[in-house]
């Protein structure tokens, strides 16, 4: 049985979280002077402090998710996100967590930085999780399984049936990274939460919502985890600004799902020209704004398309990745610009 109180740290369990001067008093929007936060008088648009819990962004963002705000925590960024859940519920120097390269690398840099164990297993050729084997390595000190879905950098979606396995069988949270499910055609496992009381879902606006300049990550739980993730971040860990500007975007859906629909056609379109290159070996199903192919020669092949003006991701450092290539989705004349080039160095 999943126990919330007996993965959080100890030290956590007892921490009374800072109150500051936006909790004390929160504004119904009426006429005050306000003198109780130090703070500058004078009205330039940021000279107040933010909202600490953000609750006008994460109203809109419950309502089109289906959850109740009290499920959410956002952050500066997923990232930060994810090294709550560090210091939240792993203990230095004595608990594990476990990861499923090739996958998302901040799993494994915040382990560090939290002197966390991380316990790799490698994905299946397919780029499936290998369930019993994870759950063979799992053992009373380990606390979090972490799973990118779609998955990054093969941008592919982890079977249901996998997860689930995990979520069955395994008594500490499991994270499903859902960065890019926008771009997919399956399900949110949000909609599973009140199913799997260990079920943590993270989502964010740098992706298909195009807003990774102002750093906004989403963490969807239950209210007990969530309760828990509130004790330790900072009090204005989400800026003024990027609230505003999330909250304008967030409800500007029907251009969010017209890039959505363009990124998904010209996806298609590059996969469909991709196939013609002699080079390319092989093509990986993606779920992702972005994909996978293995070439016969990665540092080669990179090299010429920076030769030509094109950046893209060389992921052959990466388990099973050996020879590949990473192709984000651009705009349609980008990648024009793309398929140009790649058919120039074929011809060369």
């Amino acid at each position: 049985m999943f126990d919330l109180n007996y993965i959080t740290r100890e030290n956590v369990k007892g921490l009374k979280p800072y109150s500051s001067a936006r909790d004390e008093y929160v504004s119904d929007g009426s006429e005050m002077i306000f003198l109780d936060a130090n703070e500058n008088p004078f009205e330039n648009g940021v000279n107040r402090y933010p909202d600490p819990q953000q609750r006008s962004l994460k109203a809109v963002l419950a309502d089109q998710k289906g959850v109740d705000p009290a499920h959410i925590l956002l952050g500066n960024g997923s990232d930060e996100v994810l090294d709550l859940l560090f210091r939240a519920f792993c203990e230095p120097k004595e608990d594990n967590i476990i990861t499923l390269p090739p996958t998302y690398g901040m799993y494994k840099v915040l382990s560090g930085i939290n002197t966390i164990e991380n316990r790799e297993v490698l994905l299946t050729k397919d780029f499936q999780p290998n369930t019993e084997e994870i759950l063979k390595v799992v053992d009373d000190r380990t606390k979090i399984i972490f799973i990118c879905s779609p998955n990054n950098p093969t941008g592919n979606s982890f079977y249901d049936e996998k997860i689930i396995q995990l979520l069955d069988n395994f008594n500490g949270l499991v994270v499903i990274d859902e960065a890019y499910i926008d771009f997919s055609s399956n399900e949110s496992w949000i909609s599973r939460l009140a199913d799997f009381p260990n079920l943590i879902v993270t989502q964010t606006l740098s992706k298909a919502y195009g807003m990774a300049g102002i750093r906004l990550g989403i963490c969807i739980a239950s209210e007990e985890i969530i309760s828990v993730l509130n004790k330790i971040k900072p009090p204005y860990n989400v800026n003024g600004l990027t609230q505003l500007k999330a909250l304008e975007r967030v409800l500007d859906t029907t251009t969010l799902a017209e890039e959505v629909t363009d990124i998904l056609t010209e996806r298609g379109k590059l996969i469909q020209a991709i196939e013609g290159v002699p080079f390319v070996y092989e093509i990986y199903p993606t779920d992702a704004n972005f994909v996978l192919v293995k070439v016969d020669d990665a540092d080669k092949r990179y090299r010429q398309l920076l030769e030509k003006g094109i950046v893209i991701r060389n992921r052959s450092t990466q388990p099973l990745c050996g020879n590949t290539l990473r192709f984000t989705i651009g705009t349609q004349e980008e990648n024009k610009k793309l398929i140009e080039v790649l058919k120039e160095i074929k011809d060369e």
